[in-house]
């Protein structure tokens, strides 16, 4: 398994959530990273992607969120504040553009 996301959990509307991702060595420090969204039904989509030197990209999906990355340590963050029900979702990391293997994912729910 090349990466291992963590941080999900149930949340309620306006809450603040950290999700954590860490990848392999090889893989992270070479790579740009990303952080994915599926809902069921759906395919991932791109939540927001940092290019190794950290800088940071953001979709639609994440405008209230901030990319983070630390190479040293091979891990990413996505700092999820103001939560809404829409970012109801599993969240996975992978490279950008994704790589074929994909970890569990992280579970955020989030109710009223």
């Amino acid at each position: 398994v090349q990466f291992v996301e963590s941080g999900g959990d149930l949340a309620t509307v306006g809450e603040f959530l950290t999700l954590s991702c860490v990848g392999s060595d090889e893989i992270f420090s070479a790579n740009e990273m990303a952080w994915y969204r599926q809902t069921p039904g759906s395919q991932r989509e791109l939540v927001a992607r940092i290019t190794v030197d950290g800088r940071p990209f953001y979709t639609r999906y994440s405008g209230r969120f901030t990319i983070r990355r630390d190479n040293a340590k091979s891990t990413m963050f996505l700092y999820m504040k103001a939560l809404a029900i829409v970012d109801t979702a599993t969240y996975y990391c992978n490279t950008w553009p994704a790589g074929p293997s994909w970890g569990q994912g992280t579970q955020v729910t989030v109710s009223s």
